[in-house]
């Protein structure tokens, strides 16, 4: 495989704060050869953070005083107790009434107040028509956290000028509670929530939908700080580039959240330099590289999440690339589709960093490589199964698993069952690379047409 790093040095700030980028490096995804991809390099986007002055809000400074006097009553123990495992309510804060001009002083006066919480008022739309360098509030520059309610949005107005809608900057830290963010389109990064380097970014019972990056990356979030989604849905959003859900270089965490029905050339759902995602699902998104989650580096954990009804041309699931570990458990990986490695690809090779996957305790089904290899899991590097079934899964050669020559695969109390192969190997096509079945533990091997094998030892039919 051939690999290619394009870098762009870093371009000047403009005067008047506007945004100068650091070297990018751009990551692409493209079909090489029957099976293989080729990779090359991807970037961040940094702004430079404001501070704007103004009246005194309520601030989390003037919560911390009183829960400190709270924390002295008698009884609150017992409070404490019977509030555990129920939500937690949002912090109450400052009224915004329904007027975008007024969420945007407001969130300027936070700004140069170090903080506040915003208490957005319910069944409003914040009709945003004004670019504020590039974005439809001021940019993030402080801890502040804006509640919303029943229809409360926060939208680009159709007939203006292009901007995204939020960006938080460096010591920015944003919480977002129940809340719309839509109708964002940028030329650039993160049509929806642009996160640097140095800011944070918290979603709760928030949705982040139909924004549009055009000539970058995120269409619905950009992430170079850090970046925890909870109870969310990230959809239908569309960039066309790298990571029409979410693209992350930082730390990210999905927890109970959906990350659903996004658009891009290179992957459409999330792509991430590492995350770990609880609970929840990445379904029915489309790109012309890997459809659902692509894990570049660092280390991707899944548990408990579908990942399902994703399409491609060359990796329908899930991908792992340059050194990428995944730890995949309780995974339901199932009726994604692709030209090759409809369900699964893990990069490998001799010029390239080699990746991995560990799944334990999970489902791989009905998913189809069309014209190529690999069915459910298409195999480079070291590969690793535990007590996981690999089902109706269909390829034109591996329709369970096809495993490269530079591959090793390990079975332990996993079953390879009723998978087909057009022409050959319907449970395992082994291609001169290493594949341990491990029998002794449980792994079984049947009922695959036209074949349950090809090249690997113990297994028979």
């Amino acid at each position: 495989m051939n690999q290619q790093d394009h870098i762009h040095e870093p371009e000047p700030e403009r005067p008047g704060g506007g945004r100068a980028r650091s070297r990018r490096r751009w990551w692409a995804l493209g079909l090489a050869g029957a099976t293989g991809l080729a990779l090359t390099t991807v970037g961040v986007a940094a702004t430079p953070a404001a501070k704007l002055g103004g009246d005194h809000l309520a601030t989390p400074n003037d919560r911390s005083a009183g829960s400190e006097h709270r924390g002295d009553d008698r009884g609150q123990r017992d409070d404490d107790d019977k509030r555990e495992g129920k939500k937690e309510a949002a912090p109450k804060g400052t009224p915004v009434p329904c007027d975008a001009d007024a969420l945007i002083a407001a969130i300027t006066l936070a700004n140069a107040r170090d903080g506040a919480v915003l208490d957005l008022a319910k069944d409003c739309t914040y009709l945003l028509t004004a670019d504020i360098d590039g974005n439809g509030l001021p940019a993030i520059t402080a801890p502040i956290t804006l509640n919303g309610g029943k229809n409360t949005t926060i939208e680009r107005a159709a007939a203006v000028d292009e901007f995204r809608i939020l960006a938080v900057d460096t010591g920015g830290n944003l919480t977002l509670n129940k809340l719309t963010i839509t109708g964002g389109q940028v030329t650039g990064d993160g049509a929806g929530v642009l996160v640097n380097a140095g800011g944070a970014l918290t979603t709760k019972d928030s949705t982040i939908t139909r924004n549009i990056a055009e000539s970058g990356d995120g269409g619905g979030i950009f992430n170079a700080g850090t970046t925890v989604v909870t109870n969310s849905s990230v959809s239908r959003n569309t960039v066309d580039q790298i990571g029409g859900g979410i693209y992350s270089t930082g730390r990210l965490d999905i927890v109970k959240s959906q990350v659903d029905n996004n658009i891009a050339v290179n992957t459409g759902g999330v792509f991430a330099q590492g995350l770990t995602m609880k609970e929840g699902s990445i379904s029915r998104n489309q790109a012309l590289t890997v459809g659902g989650l692509f894990v570049v580096g660092g280390v991707g954990t899944v548990v408990g999440t579908r990942v399902t009804g994703n399409t491609a041309i060359v990796v329908g699931g899930i991908a792992a690339a340059n050194g990428a570990q995944l730890r995949l458990r309780h995974l339901h990986l199932t009726d994604n589709t692709a030209d090759s490695a409809g369900g699964l690809f893990v990069r490998g090779g001799v010029a390239v960093a080699e990746s991995s996957a560990v799944i334990e305790d999970s489902l791989i089904m009905r998913n189809t490589a069309t014209s190529v290899n690999g069915g459910g899991i298409l195999n480079e590097g070291q590969l690793v199964l535990r007590r996981t079934k690999v089902t109706e899964n269909q390829a034109d050669q591996g329709g369970g698993i096809y495993n490269e020559a530079i591959g090793t695969t390990s079975l332990f109390s996993t079953k390879i069952v009723k998978n087909i192969a057009v022409t050959d190997g319907g449970g395992i096509f082994n291609d001169g690379g290493t594949v341990n079945l491990n029998t002794a533990t449980g792994t079984i091997v049947v009922k695959n047409r036209p074949n349950n094998c090809v090249n690997v030892s113990g297994c028979s039919g």
